[in-house]
């Protein structure tokens, strides 16, 4: 029988490294965040939707999507961020459950669904248990604010669109502390699986 994991953790949070480790042991991970790219493509219907609700400034000179500007109009809404959301997530989740399927079919004992909002979205009622990935507040602000070179205010505003860190540690399944160092996230990680008794080789050195 397939085990179905859902990976998930608060943004900046180092979810993305779990998720590539993942891979890196060959285990088919699903990646909301790709799913949600190909869904958003030039000339998509759910494009189309996003452009007629939030204006056409959203969307750039060469039709793509301006992550940027949607992002700086609905992280401090929180009701065009739940507008944005039903237009995507939908879309995001029926191509999620149609590759998860494909998967399933092939024979996978393992399959993990990568969904940042997956608590958000009520999607970890449809996974058989949560791995969280874990950061301290203060250190997911200084990473995020290096990651998208943010300014303290911007990076505050996308933490609270989601879900507090407090409340997912209480509904997650397995929690992995991304505070330290890769190596040691990545031991975390391989213990789990072990323990799981899925066969997992050796951790990849790089």
């Amino acid at each position: 029988m397939t085990l179905i994991l859902g990976l998930t953790g608060g943004i900046a949070s180092g979810k993305s490294t779990v998720s590539r480790f993942f891979q890196s042991l060959t285990i088919p991970v699903i990646d909301a965040d790709i799913v949600a790219r190909e869904v958003m493509k030039p000339g998509s219907d759910t494009l189309k939707k996003v452009s007629e609700t939030f204006g056409v400034s959203v969307i750039k000179e060469d039709g793509t999507l301006n992550r940027k500007k949607l992002g700086s109009i609905v992280f401090h809404d929180s009701k065009k961020l739940s507008d944005l959301n039903q237009i995507v997530h939908g879309a995001v989740y029926q191509l999620m459950e149609k590759e998860k399927q494909s998967l399933i079919d092939a024979g996978h004992d393992l399959i993990v669904m990568d969904i940042p909002l997956l608590f958000e979205t009520g999607y970890d009622q449809r996974v058989d248990e949560v791995m969280l990935v874990y950061v301290d507040q203060a250190t997911q602000i200084k990473r995020l604010m290096t990651r998208d070179q943010l300014s303290v205010p911007e990076a505050e505003a996308r933490i609270r669109s989601q879900w507090a860190m407090e409340d997912k540690v209480a509904k997650a399944d397995t929690i992995i502390d991304n505070t330290g160092t890769i190596e040691k996230t990545k031991e975390q990680v391989h213990e789990w699986i072990i323990q799981k008794g899925f066969s997992a080789p050796d951790i990849p050195m790089v």
